[in-house]
């Protein structure tokens, strides 16, 4: 058995890791978008450094883009076998990959118009809505902790992994020359005692692990005091300052965990007399998902709706779709809360907000998870002054908050809490991956003094022999 390395190595975005096994099969785990390189990302995310045809099989660990989103991509190049992942991922990936066609479209003509002003030559999405519509009927959903025959040497079972909704640690039985390998991919790890999603799921023993180290040299704060911060930030904001408060949020998991709190402040006669508004198509469609799948809800949501029946929604939240009504909101002088995607602020129409408001010293931007460093969210986090959003130089006058409690990414407490439901000396090597490299060079010491061994940083197109 071989493995490859062809996204996510050495960075965060753009998971890819590819086995080629002994008797020829190759399985893809995972088909992320590389995201925050600005043409670069184009660049690499166009073109595959193998042959989609020659992919026997696509295991998703989740629906997150950096995870999913260039799966129409693949099938427009060829591959043709089945994509397995949970039900609630296959749910998501859905509206997820349509919305990401969308997005591009989108994107593609706004700079389009710039470019062909100047001369330029204009430029193609990496796929389209129709891509999405044939990627679609290959998706196989299959339900956690079910061992599903992938062909006749091997199996894969999910476990839970407390990410976002659906999202599952990859659990691979494979046969060769007579010898068993197990293999544990782990997506992305959640978080322990979360507000709406179970805690991350232990899983079986396994040979080889290849494991997330986003927040590998960090530590979140408590999350008990991430609804007074978030309280403070609305208040000083639009009660204090009369202002905006953009929050940047990925449509899936954060926007709903945001929504939940927010929906908890109104239920406690908390929150201030102000409009929330969810500008995201997505957002909506994917809340409306959530709703259908309360198999995956921890028991402190589960209690919180016997008094309310929608946790995802009050008076004073709408949830916007049409464009226009989205355009109109950049209009809008009163203070309120502007929830919209991406949560790394480099697609969507988080950009428009951003650009209506960033130098707006009454207002504020609250980024609430991790940002890719070359981003415009990950520039924002990390303090610049001055930012491009669509070509365009804006002064950040705004004030830019930080909360990481809300981040769906276990910190390095927590990610080494859920891998020490293994017994380490059976562990023969673990590969780590979906972190920047100074990150997981610390992440590799820690494991290292917590007893695991063998740990390898892969880069990128690295092939290692198992």
């Amino acid at each position: 058995m071989k493995l490859k390395f062809l996204g996510a190595a050495r960075t965060v975005t753009g998971s890819k890791h590819l086995i080629h096994t002994d008797d020829g099969k190759q399985i893809l785990l995972d088909c992320g978008l590389f995201q925050g390189h600005g043409t670069q990302s184009d660049e690499m995310n166009r073109e595959f450094n193998f042959d989609p045809k020659k992919i026997d099989y696509l295991i998703l660990s989740h629906a997150h883009i950096d995870h999913c989103g260039n799966i129409p991509n693949l099938v427009r190049q060829g591959f043709r076998g089945p994509i397995i992942c949970t039900p609630a991922t296959a749910d998501l990936c859905k509206i997820m990959l349509s919305d990401s066609a969308h997005i591009q479209e989108s994107d593609i003509r706004f700079i389009n118009k710039r470019r062909f002003k100047r001369g330029e030559e204009l430029l193609k999405p990496i796929y389209s809505v129709k891509d999405v519509e044939t990627c679609l009927p290959l998706f196989v959903g299959v339900p956690y902790g079910t061992t599903h025959s992938v062909y006749e040497n091997l199996t894969v079972t999910f476990t839970d992994s407390g990410h976002i909704l659906g999202s599952a640690g990859v659990n691979l039985t494979l046969t060769e020359n007579g010898e068993t390998k197990r293999i544990f991919f782990s997506g992305d790890i959640g978080r322990y005692k979360g507000s709406i999603l179970k805690d991350p799921q232990p899983f079986p023993q396994a040979d080889y692990i290849i494991t997330e180290s986003t927040y590998g040299d960090r530590l979140h704060s408590d999350s008990t005091y991430s609804e007074q911060q978030l309280f403070d930030v609305v208040f000083n904001t639009c009660i204090t300052k009369k202002g905006k408060l953009i929050i940047p949020a990925f449509s899936l998991g954060r926007t709903q965990e945001l929504v939940y709190a927010l929906d908890q402040m109104e239920h406690k006669k908390m929150l201030p007399h102000i409009n929330v508004y969810v500008d995201s198509p997505l957002s909506v469609n994917a809340t409306a998902i959530m709703r259908n799948h309360p198999e995956c809800f921890n028991q402190d949501i589960l209690d919180y709706m016997k008094t309310d029946s929608n946790p995802f929604g009050f008076d004073n939240l709408i949830y916007i779709q049409d464009v226009i009504e989205s355009k109109e909101l950049n209009e809008l002088k009163e203070p309120c809360i502007i929830i919209s995607a991406s949560g790394m602020a480099d697609a969507g129409r988080i950009k428009h907000h951003l650009a209506n408001t960033i130098s707006n010293p009454a207002n504020t931007v609250l980024m609430v998870g991790f940002a890719e460093p070359n981003s415009l969210g990950g520039k924002l986090r990390a303090g610049n002054k001055i930012v491009k959003i669509f070509g365009v130089e804006h002064v950040v006058n705004a004030e830019v908050i930080i909360i990481d409690s809300y981040s769906a990414h276990g910190d390095y407490k927590e990610m080494i809490h859920y891998l020490n439901c293994q017994n380490k000396q059976k562990v023969k090597q673990v590969f780590l991956v979906h972190g920047e490299y100074d990150v997981q060079k610390k992440y590799r010491e820690l494991l290292l003094q917590d007893g695991f061994h063998n740990i390898s940083i892969p880069d990128l197109n690295e092939e290692v022999v198992c």
